[in-house]
Parts: C-alpha cells; sequence; structure tokens
C-alpha cells in the first residue's frame, strides 16, 4: 500500500500516485540536484507532496549534513 493511496490533489481533485522525482534548487547561489526524492504527484495537474520525513531528509541534504555523490560541471547559455 502506497503512503499516498486514496489521497486526492488539494487543488483539481485528481489521484495522487507515488513517484521517484527530481528536484532543482539554488541554494546560497549554488544549484543543487537532488534524485530519487519520492513525492506524491497529482496524475492531472502535478503538483507535488513530500511527506515530513522526505522534507526532513531534504532540508539535511541541502544544508550540506550529507554529502554530495557527485558534482558536476553545467553550461550556462544568457540570451
Amino acid at each position: 500500500m502506497s503512503f499516498w493511496e486514496g489521497e486526492d490533489c488539494e487543488y483539481c481533485g485528481g489521484r495522487i500516485v507515488e513517484k521517484r522525482v527530481d528536484l532543482h534548487r539554488k541554494i546560497n547561489g549554488k544549484y543543487v540536484l537532488i534524485e530519487n526524492v519520492p513525492a506524491g504527484v497529482c496524475r492531472e495537474c502535478g503538483t507535488r507532496y513530500y511527506a515530513a520525513n522526505v522534507l526532513k531528509t531534504l532540508e539535511e541534504t541541502i544544508h550540506g549534513r550529507r554529502k554530495a555523490q557527485q558534482e558536476v560541471l553545467v553550461p550556462v547559455y544568457a540570451l
């Protein structure tokens, strides 16, 4: 049984399903990518929901309490 089973989106009423997603964030002027994050995602509008324990882990990750698995060089373009 999924954590999100039977839950509906608060915005559109669509069904929420559990998926693994990637988060891209800019933290203290640096971009970070957090991969494979468990989330509830609305099938209709795509709104994402996160369980409290996932948010706690994300906070620890973002604030450097966990070591990054890898670093990559990212090209930057401007128009």
